[in-house]
């Protein structure tokens, strides 16, 4: 009888967690297309079974597109509480910079001299005029390094998907607004982005 019962709370459950995943996605890839409600919801549930979820993808899909899913939701989520923010950082990715930058690298990440063979001098010179400190990162160790650092109140993020959902999942237990914007182009070099969707969200809300 034990094992019976204890193999009903396991299909039971399996059953459950295929439904929420099952509806998040769905209410995901309307969101997506059309405004609609829990988005917050829909993207804690995606989070939750994003291991499997992502195991998932890579045998029947793409998994690019299980993380398109979950940065969209995320950022319809914050976006309110993220255009009420005054003082932002921007973390941008390393890989964005020219294959001879002569920046050199530190704890903070990459020291940009502006010497105009990226779009970093171009970024940089744009968020300092809005008063958005501009942090070009060399990996995850220093993102936590970064907000243990700077005082912000938002938090604008540049990365491919893949690393826009992974530093919002690390970010959350900070209860601070989170933004991303997608690359246009990623890999590991020359990746690219869409400049002027950056700066329509450096500029929003303020």
């Amino acid at each position: 009888m034990m094992y019976e019962l204890l193999g009903k709370i396991i299909v039971y459950s399996v059953w459950i967690a295929v439904v929420l995943v099952t509806l998040s996605l769905f209410v995901g890839y309307i969101a997506l297309k059309r405004r609609v409600i829990l988005y917050s919801f829909s993207a804690d549930v995606l989070d939750f079974f994003y291991m499997p979820l992502k195991t998932i993808y890579a045998r029947f899909g793409n998994t690019k597109k299980l993380d398109a899913i979950m940065v969209g939701l995320k950022n319809m989520a914050s976006k309110k509480k993220y255009m009420k923010t005054k003082k932002r950082i921007l973390l941008a990715p390393h890989c964005m910079r020219s294959l001879d930058c002569p920046a050199s690298s530190a704890r903070d990440g990459i020291q940009c001299k502006s010497c105009g063979k990226c779009l970093f001098t171009e970024i940089k010179k744009t968020a300092e005029d809005m008063g958005i400190r501009l942090y070009i990162l060399t990996g995850s160790s220093a993102v936590k390094y970064v907000v243990k650092r700077d005082k912000f109140d938002g938090i604008l993020l540049l990365a491919c998907d893949y690393e826009l959902n992974k530093v919002m999942r690390s970010l959350a237990p900070l209860n601070v607004p989170v933004y991303g914007v997608p690359l246009t182009k990623d890999g590991c070099y020359n990746t690219k982005a869409n400049v002027k969707a950056l700066y329509s969200a450096m500029k929003m809300g303020l």
